[in-house]
Parts: structure tokens; C-alpha cells; sequence
């Protein structure tokens, strides 16, 4: 009577402990890096997620998020700033969107192009 006690308190534990580690892997880690100097401003640069402001780059920095899985809208934009010349983008650039899975680490830097700023793939490089 006792083993069984033990044994049934030790299942309920576990279970109890699987649901945690699940949702450890509901998420998705992205990164947006603008450590390459391939755009040509020294403005600070605007990062929305579902079109929600989520994030300031200046150049040489990177910042990442913790994200739940599915489709993500990003958006980058020009911000207006404490450096002179830094007036905020009149139109909203398209937006990119992705999809994340659960336990993803993506890694995205900020690129030019000829329609302007938008997101690459970039190597995790740890």
C-alpha cells in the first residue's frame, strides 16, 4: 500500500512537470541584427511587430524577442531622433511576414535595397 502511495504521488508529479516543459517550447526566438553597416543612415531605425513598435536599432546593435508561433507581420521604418536629418519615414514601407515554429532561433538583419530597408536571413554565428 505504501509503493502504490509513492508510485502514484511520483506519476502525478510528472505530469504535472509535462505541460511546463511543453510550453517551454511554445515559443520562437527571432533576432534582428543591425550589425553590418549596410544601411547608409546613422538614424534609428524602427522595428514593429503586428505593427506594433517592439524595438529602437541604432547601427552595431541587435535585439531579439521571444515570440509564440505562426505568422509575424515586421515592419522597419525610419524614427525621428536626436540625430539631425532623422525625420520619420511618410509612408509605411511593406511589411514582411513570417512564419516561426515552436523552437525556432531565427536570426534577421537589416538590409537596402532599392525600394528600401527590409529583412534578410543572417547566419546565428554563436
Amino acid at each position: 500500500m505504501r509503493w502504490s502511495f509513492f508510485a502514484l504521488a511520483g506519476l502525478m508529479s510528472l505530469s504535472a512537470a509535462a505541460p511546463q516543459a511543453l510550453a517551454a517550447e511554445d515559443y520562437a526566438v527571432l533576432i534582428i541584427s543591425r550589425e553590418r553597416l549596410e544601411v547608409p543612415t546613422n538614424c534609428e531605425i524602427g522595428l514593429y511587430i503586428q505593427d506594433q513598435l517592439a524595438g529602437r536599432l541604432f547601427q552595431e546593435q541587435a535585439t531579439s524577442f521571444n515570440l509564440p508561433a505562426g505568422d509575424v507581420s515586421l515592419r522597419l521604418k525610419l524614427l525621428p531622433g536626436q540625430s539631425g536629418g532623422c525625420l520619420p519615414s511618410l509612408l509605411a514601407p511593406p511589411a514582411q511576414n513570417i512564419t516561426l515554429k515552436a523552437g525556432d532561433v531565427r536570426k534577421l538583419r537589416i538590409a537596402q535595397g532599392p525600394d528600401g530597408m527590409y529583412l534578410k536571413p543572417a547566419a546565428l554565428e554563436y
